[in-house]
């Protein structure tokens, strides 16, 4: 961040000798010597203002700039993912294995998932009238809510049996984290919502914004070392946000991800969808919606020189 002017006020002070009158000077030649003197002192406090003036511009255009950070990846990882996992929700479960709840009318479901072998070990599927969506894990119990309803179901982690079902008070069902005390959700709009486990009511609504513009389309969620991370939807872009006051933090860029598979003749597949966050080994995995391949991916800042403008072509819909 840049840091305050520190320029150092011109030394304006008047010699404290005084010149030798002339005895001839005129009353002309006076008034010119006060206004002369009138100017030297004046000039350099005028160009102090405006150099302070410009200097608190530039840094607070200078802070708005650096404080959303721009990030690219390092590949260090890929395991196998079920092609026809129309993938909506992602969670690390432990013992190396994930959550994840699937899409799709009469293809929904809810299973655990082995991350090595990206073999599915256990399989909950839902009802064909329910298109699954976000996941999330608290406590002992997994939440899920669905797509065009307020409905949500709550599984039991170990066998993934329904125990419970609940309504909500989004406009649609799209995304869920949580960071282990209250539901964090998304509908598909820019609004982040706030949600307790216990009522499941809404009790806060973020507006998500980045330079000016709504981000619409917040898709997937997960919490990460106290921020929100949102996929956007028909986006390679992930949006890093803080829970606390809905600013945004940064902006993760995955495009080569998805041109790496349809380069390796994957056609098929559908968008980037799916973050988990391994907290005990601080690993980050990312997979999209029929996608052949589960990634671990570790960030660095994003080496290319990007603008404003160039994230909103990319990640602002």
């Amino acid at each position: 961040m840049a840091s305050k002017s520190s320029k150092k006020k011109p030394n304006s002070k008047r010699s404290n000798s005084k010149p030798a009158s002339s005895p001839m000077a005129s009353p002309k030649h006076f008034h010119l010597k006060r206004f002369f003197i009138l100017i030297s002192i004046m000039l350099p406090v005028c160009v102090i203002v405006v150099l302070g003036v410009s200097s608190n511009t530039s840094y607070k255009i200078s802070s708005d700039h650096h404080s959303v950070k721009i990030y690219g990846f390092e590949l260090v990882n890929e395991f196998p993912h079920d092609p026809r996992a129309f993938t909506q929700g992602l969670v690390y479960a432990g013992n190396e294995s994930l959550y994840e709840s699937t899409g799709l009318y009469k293809q929904s479901t809810v299973r655990r998932v082995a991350i090595q072998t990206g073999k599915v070990e256990v399989l909950h599927k839902m009802p064909d009238s329910f298109f699954g969506e976000g996941l999330t894990l608290l406590g002992e119990r997994l939440f899920q809510v669905t797509w065009l309803t307020k409905i949500g179901f709550i599984y039991d982690t170990k066998n993934l049996q329904k125990l419970d079902r609940f309504t909500h008070q989004m406009e649609d069902g799209w995304g869920l984290a949580t960071d282990g005390k209250i539901l964090y959700g998304s509908d598909g709009t820019s609004t982040l919502y706030q949600i307790d486990p216990q009522t499941l009511k809404a009790t806060r609504k973020q507006v998500i914004q980045f330079n000016g513009r709504e981000v619409r389309y917040l898709n997937e969620l997960e919490y990460i070392n106290g921020e929100i991370w949102a996929n956007v939807w028909q986006t390679d872009c992930i949006a890093r946000i803080s829970p606390k006051d809905g600013r945004m933090l940064g902006w993760i860029l995955l495009p080569t991800l998805r041109q790496g598979l349809i380069a390796a003749g994957y056609n098929g597949i559908d968008v980037l969808n799916g973050i988990a966050w391994d907290s005990n080994k601080n690993r980050i995995f990312v997979t999209g919606k029929l996608w052949p391949k589960l990634y671990e991916i570790k960030l660095h800042p994003e080496r290319r020189q990007i603008d404003n403008k160039d994230i909103e072509q990319l990640c602002v819909p």
